[in-house]
């Protein structure tokens, strides 16, 4: 299988050693739907945008298939989360690219990072990101840094263009700033309501909107909840008479819909990424969404 695997990315590499632009644009690849939507909204007609994750699946674990690899050899441009988002996975893909003329980006860069670890790190911890939280992308305010980087980036790799990507960045700009408002003023109302999470991914989210998290459904990140974590946590939902718990679209629901049930809590299922249900199909339909379940679960 390895001898397969390496002969399939020779291959894939001497058709197309640098990721040179084709008619259909400059050849850009994301690590998540979100990234792409950025990069579509600003790139337009001027880049060819694939994203490897879907918006349904969990982006920590992303099959480093062999598909992936010949996308990554064939783009000129890599633009990931960082942060370690992605550590599993992408270090695989560009290996196996080859791809000598590919620019990778971080677009993390200019992002105040939440949930910065401070002291010693282990496995015991359960699965703690060593650079900060990464889901970064769940509040609209770094979508504009996170557009920034991508303008800058389309820009430099494609300066004939520049003026073309510039007025999509404001359009993109003008857009998001006039939606969320409008997200502000209907969440207005919740500020300081308190929730519980199924995993730490809406950090971000909650710091935005105001709301406070009392507690998540796993002990400790990425590891499945013990029995007696559980039982306490539904005592403390209990006496705290907490009215949501929220769960991303990609987690098994069984869990946490039996705590939501003992509890009188409202399990709702939030799409974490762009494309993570029908009608998400830009980065701002993903906070419309988003937004909309929440109203209609505090209220």
């Amino acid at each position: 299988m390895r001898k397969v695997l390496l002969l399939f990315v020779a291959a894939v590499f001497f058709l197309n050693p640098s990721g040179a632009a084709g008619a259909d644009g400059l050849p850009v690849v994301t690590t998540t739907t979100d990234l792409a939507a950025i990069a579509k909204a600003i790139g337009g007609d001027r880049v060819k945008v694939e994203s490897i994750a879907k918006g349904f699946q969990d982006p920590h674990y992303v099959e480093a298939k062999p598909s992936f690899m010949r996308l990554v050899n064939q783009a000129r441009l890599l633009f990931s989360v960082g942060l370690q988002l992605e550590i599993g996975w992408l270090p695989l893909l560009v290996q196996g690219a080859r791809n000598p003329g590919l620019v990778q980006i971080d677009a993390s860069e200019g992002v105040t990072v939440l949930e910065r670890p401070t002291g010693p790190i282990s496995r015991a911890q359960g699965d703690v990101h060593p650079e900060g939280n990464p889901h970064y992308w769940l509040d609209p305010r770094n979508g504009l840094v996170m557009a920034r980087t991508v303008t800058q980036q389309l820009k430099v790799s494609s300066p004939g263009d520049a003026a073309y990507f510039d007025q999509n960045f404001k359009l993109f700009e003008s857009d998001l700033s006039s939606r969320r408002k409008s997200w502000e003023q209907r969440m207005a109302q919740f500020r300081g309501v308190e929730i519980v999470a199924y995993h730490k991914q809406w950090e971000y989210l909650v710091h935005w909107l105001g709301l406070a998290v009392v507690g998540y459904v796993e002990d400790k990140p990425g590891i499945p909840p013990a029995p007696q974590h559980l039982a306490t946590l539904v005592r403390t939902m209990q006496e705290r008479k907490v009215r949501a718990l929220l769960v991303a679209d990609f987690t098994n629901l069984t869990i946490p819909q039996s705590v939501a049930e003992k509890t009188g809590a409202r399990m709702v299922v939030l799409p974490a990424s762009v494309g993570g249900e029908k009608g998400t199909d830009s980065y701002g339909d993903l906070f419309d969404a988003i937004v909309g379940k929440l109203t209609e679960a505090l209220r």
